[in-house]
């Protein structure tokens, strides 16, 4: 494994100094060191990872320094744009040193979502045309050929780090002073809805959450789309799946989901469905990768989702909230509910047993029935 902290310093004694980027699982270690280590204004937590691209773009600019843009390799997709049409060598020619978690490496096993994004990870570098090294024990060597690479060519170049490259590195997680888990929110939505609502919910946690309190409960899972990619995009797919059925659909999004595509929810708020019903359960981290921090808290949510057009805005820390505000939720014509957890989550939290497949078509069958 490499120590977190010297391949840390190696990358700012190179003078790459500055990380913007979407935590990862894999790269848990990593971000955590950047983190403790880099200010505010050295480590930027983008909405989404074509954002960080960007930003990177521009940082090179004003600097005329390369950017470390980290990233889970789910995240390329939303890289393609900006970096074919903006930093591409046929464009603008702007270099930048991505650090890509390798999830679904083909021999590895991962969930179902990172089985295919892992087998055309480095396949779509490729295509892209960008050079990439498998992260080694010899990183030194590798900064210092893809630091020559960008300033030789002036083209983005990657570093892909399988699972377990780093040495742990531990900080402590920022706190809030809310007391109810995201479980407890959890299971008290679920018990106030009935057996013709629907639940769509975001990836991560929330999802296997879900699915374990279906199991304690004794209960079927053929309400429940559980996302398991797909991060930012969960309102869109509840909100497509209000368009066919008069049943209530209740988005269970989080505050990274929120933050990462916010301009889906300004669309469905202007084409309004009775029974859409938006719950986001903010506790500002990304903590189904390692729990560092969103802008969940920093922004007024209620009144980007009254922007946009959520005719009701409710807000819950409690129990007793939550049931009160999905009361009334069941009337409104787009209505919202945000509820305020601490961050934490069950040791023995387990994963779905079922597969992707088999969710869909046992929410499809109860569905149009």
């Amino acid at each position: 494994m490499i120590n977190t902290k010297q391949f840390y310093d190696y990358l700012v004694n190179k003078n790459l100094d500055f990380f913007v980027g979407v935590p990862d699982s894999l790269l848990k270690n990593l971000c955590a060191c950047i983190k403790e280590n880099s200010d505010s204004k050295h480590n930027i937590i983008a909405a989404n990872e074509g954002n960080a691209v960007a930003i990177a773009c521009g940082y090179h600019m004003s600097s005329n320094k390369y950017a470390v843009v980290y990233m889970q390799n789910s995240g390329l997709g939303n890289t393609v744009n900006p970096l074919l049409s903006l930093a591409d060598e046929e464009v603008y020619n702007i270099p930048m040193l991505l650090v890509v978690g390798w999830r679904g490496q083909p021999g590895k096993k991962d969930e179902p979502q990172h089985v295919k994004q892992g087998k055309l990870t480095l396949p779509l570098l490729k295509t892209m045309g960008i050079e990439y090294m498998i992260l080694d024990d010899n990183y030194q060597e590798q900064i210092d050929k893809c630091y020559e690479y960008m300033k030789n060519t002036n083209k983005p170049v990657a570093l892909i780090v399988r699972k377990d490259s780093f040495e742990d590195y531990n900080i402590t997680k920022d706190k809030n002073d809310y007391t109810l888990t995201r479980e407890e929110a959890l299971d008290t939505i679920i018990k106030e809805l009935n057996d013709d609502d629907f639940i769509v919910s975001t990836t991560g946690k929330t999802s296997r959450e879900i699915f374990e309190l279906r199991e304690k409960n004794n209960q079927g899972h053929s309400n429940d789309f559980l996302t398991v990619g797909s991060m930012g995009h969960t309102s869109s797919i509840a909100f497509g799946l209000c368009l066919n059925t008069d049943k209530n659909v209740y988005c269970i999004d989080g505050d990274g989901s929120f933050i990462m595509h916010m301009g889906g929810l300004a669309v469905i708020a202007q084409n309004p469905c009775d029974n859409f019903k938006y719950i986001l359960i903010n506790n500002g981290a990304h903590e189904s990768v390692g729990g560092q921090p969103t802008v969940g808290f920093n922004i007024k949510i209620d009144e980007i989702l009254k922007a946009v057009g959520f005719k009701k805005v409710y807000q819950a820390t409690t129990e007793e909230e939550i049931k009160e505000a999905i009361d009334k939720m069941k009337d409104d014509t787009m209505g919202a509910l945000i509820i305020y957890t601490k961050q934490g989550s069950r040791k023995d939290l387990g994963r779905p047993t079922t597969t992707p497949i088999e969710n869909k078509e046992a929410l499809m069958k109860k569905l149009l029935k």
